[in-house]
């Protein structure tokens, strides 16, 4: 069984204002990847919220989702990971955990989907998106390596285990995954492109 944690404690600095509310398609940013994650079949899907969960958690339609509130956002990815993970952990019968950002807007149901049969296909632990010579978010990590995930600390996000792990992943091409959401420039980019 796949789970899906989504990623939107942060206090999106670079950008001003919370990034998870800015309006795409229709809906919030938030709203618009859980929605995403929705349309794919992995349950449970988990919302880790930090910074301005209170203006947050009320914008967020009524969905089959679970929404928790890492009260150490302040300490970086690495705090919203292990919160997230700590509880998919709680779920019978879990073996892998799909980890996405609420600001990457071409992030689709159809790139999860591939994800968790590539690797079964592949028989890799991991299964990352290939964008901009590099490795990448949404990421698939098998239940092995749940330890590790727990144990990262500080700005330290997903990226430090791929690098540990070069021989367990899998990669798929995923030239949109570089189209994120830090700036009101990139903000302005993808409301023009849309």
């Amino acid at each position: 069984m796949t789970g899906i944690i989504i990623l939107a404690a942060g206090q999106s600095s670079r950008m001003g204002q919370p990034k998870q509310q800015l309006q795409y398609q229709g809906n919030s940013l938030l709203q618009h990847t859980v929605n995403i994650a929705l349309q794919s079949p992995y349950r449970p899907v988990i919302v880790v919220l930090g910074a301005f969960a209170d203006d947050i958690v009320p914008t967020i339609a009524p969905k089959p989702i679970d929404v928790i509130i890492n009260t150490q956002w302040e300490e970086g990815m690495s705090s919203s990971i292990r919160a997230g993970i700590d509880y998919l952990q709680k779920t019978p019968d879990i073996g892998n955990a799909l980890i996405m950002l609420c600001d990457q807007p071409h992030v689709n149901s159809k790139l999860l989907t591939d994800m968790v049969r590539m690797k079964k296909q592949s028989g890799k632990n991991i299964v990352a998106c290939a964008y901009n010579n590099t490795t990448g978010v949404p990421v698939l990590f098998d239940k092995k390596h749940f330890p590790e995930l727990l144990s990262l600390t500080g700005q330290e996000g997903a990226k430090k285990i791929l690098a540990a792990h070069p021989g367990d992943i899998a990669t798929i091409d995923f030239p949109l995954g570089a189209v994120d959401i830090d700036t009101m420039d990139d903000y302005e980019k993808i409301r023009i492109s849309d």
